[in-house]
């Protein structure tokens, strides 16, 4: 009797021992595609692409740029711009600073210059950490300029695009950076210069329907949703089931909206070689 007490108590201890193993708080993340629990540094090691089933994560804009631009080559537009309320929301510019205290950007697109593999370029990526990657008024300024100065500097110009379309908080503002951007971009095709846009998952809404489907080359990453309205609302709206992927960026391709689906661990050497072609030209 006095044995099976202490074995309990030790197997108690053992128990509690189990329970108290340290796992530090925020070093794993889980796939929401497989479930496959992964060690965050092993994430960012493989391009945040889960190893198991090739789900691409989501990216801040930083972390793109890092994957993407030649180390110590980016520079960012010093762009003093700040967002405006327009339909004076309660709470709107607050939640924009709060936005910006959090991501470390001051909008929802970081513009710059960069090298590619050596090759020079102008490069906008959106960050879907800042309301969604959604287009106001300061985003479409962002972009206009980064395209203005892709034409002064004569150099291409790269946007990777994540978006829930155009912001809403801002009205018709926001709805007129679509033409304002397209409009901008139509005097970088007169100039002869390349704009390559890379559709990453979601690009939704104003942005599909402007700056990020215009391009001479339009690019997106695998099993990315890309579309203007999305499937919930079409599928209410035309009252019949949809295709079997519709929306996604293999659908989009196999129906001619995109050119090339690239893997996000290819994506640098992709991109280096397109420049090259079209600046040996």
């Amino acid at each position: 009797m006095v044995i099976d007490k202490i074995k309990k108590r030790q197997n108690n201890e053992d128990h509690k021992r189990k329970k108290q193993v340290d796992i530090p708080v925020g070093k794993w993340v889980k796939c929401d595609k497989c479930g496959e629990i992964i060690y965050k540094d092993v994430l960012h090691q493989n391009y945040s692409v889960c190893p198991v089933c090739n789900n691409h994560f989501r990216l801040s804009g930083r972390r793109r740029i890092k994957q993407i631009v030649d180390e110590n080559t980016f520079e960012p537009f010093e762009l003093n711009i700040k967002t405006v309320n327009p339909l004076n929301l309660d709470g709107y510019i607050k939640k924009i600073e709060t936005l910006k205290e959090k991501t470390g950007i001051s909008e929802a697109v970081v513009c710059g210059t960069g090298e590619i593999n050596s090759e020079k370029a102008v490069i906008c990526v959106m960050d879907g950490n800042f309301l969604i990657g959604s287009m106001g008024s300061v985003v479409g300024e962002m972009i206009t300029y980064s395209i203005e100065k892709a034409i002064e500097l004569k150099l291409p110009l790269i946007i990777f695009s994540v978006s829930g379309g155009a912001r809403m908080q801002e009205g018709i503002i926001s709805l007129m950076q679509m033409a304002k951007t397209t409009s901008a971009l139509a005097k970088l095709n007169e100039a002869g210069l390349l704009y390559i846009s890379v559709l990453t998952d979601p690009t939704y809404g104003g942005v599909t329907a402007s700056f990020a489907t215009v391009a001479d080359i339009v690019l997106a990453e695998p099993k990315a949703m890309i579309g203007f309205a999305g499937p919930r609302v079409i599928k209410q709206t035309i009252g019949e089931e949809l295709p079997e992927g519709f929306q996604t960026s293999e659908f989009l391709l196999e129906h001619g909206f995109i050119d090339q689906i690239v893997d996000r661990k290819e994506m640098k050497d992709f991109l280096g070689k397109l420049l090259k072609i079209h600046n040996n030209r």
